[in-house]
């Protein structure tokens, strides 16, 4: 049975919200923890590795639960709304570290409640994706249906990079007003100031009165994304009605994980995605400090700004227009590759800019565009040909594992950004990157650390990701004819 209009965009309202959600905490929490609380970055590094390597357990076992599931509502939305419920209020907390806490017992809080989002997002994340195979018949149907998805998921990524440091400082702004009309005239002081040394004592004491102001606003930003996040998913739940076309016997974990091992292009497709969001994430971690600190200047928030309002706009355009346009010219494969070659060549030109100190916000869009072009393209491909294993698993194993397959991208996801807040805590504790040692972090030597973590890496990431998937993956559109077909007939 043919999903309806309804269903698809009501599916695609809860992937907006559930990575509004994913992006905030994905793309700030560091910057929260490290730049404004003080926690050192090797110290939230570590935290969020080892969050990951629970996840380890804990993705695969919520596949299996979700499997297993049988309600009137469904195997999917009971878990779809839990998992909303309680993630959107553990996001408000881990926005809203209390102000006593300091050193170890902050340390703590961001643990636990860090460990406790990654939970909670698993129980909505898993059956929210394991919907695709399980309600669409394969082909056309489940590209597109994915392509939206991932678009929809993509505005609400992009939503978070365009305005959240616009609106953090503004509602912080409401919870301060004293200390935001402070900051604003020392802004006026900065621009009229050509004193070098009067110039790094009034950025610093702006930089002390930005504090408060942008604890406050991302608590109270927390607090709306979690409330929109509810409402969207909610909008799911109640429009979408289950049409899984296989109903099979839910897997223990001994099976569980036998699946998982034996699924060769499930494991080329969970290796490809680690590396391509790791390069990703390792970048838009570091970039709100290249803008902070190296870019300078009272408004580098604009420029920030400005320059993910750019990013993001390619990002869904690419999802939206781009990868529907390309696929009439090209395979699927043939669109991986040109999206490996966009980005590898972006982050090229990126560092040559960045090494000849180029500020000027309009050169640096310039590698941007192929950059974010390459990685909205390369999110929805990924998602297509995860999507693709469950029918090629099921051919190989004789079962058909949705949740234990999606599973892994949840996983997967989260060790992605797990491994880059890991890298960009180091990074930034070896290069001295933080309000703390704002002196420390201007000198040339940690600057030009800074700008080879953002490039260099993210370009090893994505070579060794294509040399892989280009090794080993086999499912091409031929390949996944003839699968359907044998499947076909293996059902009948």
């Amino acid at each position: 049975m043919k999903l309806t209009f309804k269903e698809k965009a009501a599916y695609g309202l809860g992937a907006v919200g559930k990575d509004m959600v994913y992006m905030l905490s994905a793309s700030y929490i560091l910057y929260y923890y490290q730049d404004l609380l003080g926690i050192a970055g090797t110290v939230m590094g570590a935290i969020m590795m080892a969050a990951r390597v629970f996840d380890a357990f804990n993705d695969p076992i919520m596949g299996m639960i979700v499997a297993k599931t049988r309600t009137r509502w469904g195997k999917f939305r009971p878990w779809l709304m839990i998992g909303t419920l309680t993630n959107a209020v553990v996001l408000y907390f881990v926005f809203s570290a209390p102000p006593a806490l300091t050193g170890e017992g902050l340390a703590v809080y961001a643990a636990v409640f860090y460990i406790l989002w990654g939970v909670t997002y698993t129980m909505m994340d898993i059956p929210y994706w394991s919907m695709i195979p399980a309600f669409t018949e394969g082909g056309k149907e489940r590209e597109g249906l994915t392509a939206m998805a991932r678009s929809c998921a993509g505005v609400g990524s992009a939503l978070i990079t365009v305005i959240t440091m616009l609106v953090v400082p503004a509602l912080g702004g409401m919870a301060h007003p004293d200390e935001a009309s402070k900051a604003a005239q020392l802004k006026t002081q900065i621009e009229a100031t050509e004193d070098a040394a009067q110039l790094s004592q009034l950025n610093e004491e702006l930089t002390l009165l930005n504090n408060p102001i942008e604890r406050s606003g991302f608590s109270a930003f927390a607090l709306i994304v979690a409330v929109i996040f509810i409402v969207f998913i909610g909008i799911t739940c109640i429009a979408i009605r289950e049409h899984s076309s296989v109903d099979m016997k839910a897997p223990s974990i001994g099976e569980m994980f036998k699946a998982l091992i034996t699924n060769d292009q499930a494991m080329t497709v969970v290796i490809t995605i680690v590396l391509v969001n790791a390069s990703l994430y390792i970048t838009s971690n570091l970039l709100i400090y290249f803008f902070k600190y190296d870019v300078g200047g009272a408004d580098w928030n604009g420029s920030y700004v400005l320059f993910n309002t750019f990013g993001g706009g390619m990002q869904i355009l690419s999802m939206m227009i781009v990868y529907p346009l390309v696929r009439k010219f090209m395979s699927v494969q043939k669109v991986c590759y040109l999206s490996f070659g966009f980005a590898i060549g972006g982050y090229a030109v990126l560092l040559g800019l960045m090494m000849a100190g180029v500020k000027s916000l309009a050169l640096l869009l310039i590698p941007g565009f192929f950059v974010f072009v390459a990685f909205g393209l390369l999110t929805v491909l990924t998602t297509v040909f995860l999507a693709n294993t469950v029918d090629y698993g099921e051919l190989k194993n004789h079962r058909r594992d949705e949740s234990v397959i999606f599973s892994m991208q949840t996983f997967v996801v989260k060790l992605a950004s797990g491994v880059a807040v890991f890298i960009t805590g180091i990074a930034l504790d070896a290069f001295h990157i933080s309000q703390d040692t704002e002196a420390a972090a201007t000198a040339g030597a940690n600057l030009t650390g800074l700008r080879l973590t953002m490039t260099v890496l993210p370009i090893a990431g994505m070579f060794v990701a294509l040399f892989i998937f280009f090794k080993k993956f086999i499912l091409t559109e031929e390949k996944m004819t003839e699968i359907n077909k044998e499947l076909e007939a293996r059902h009948a």
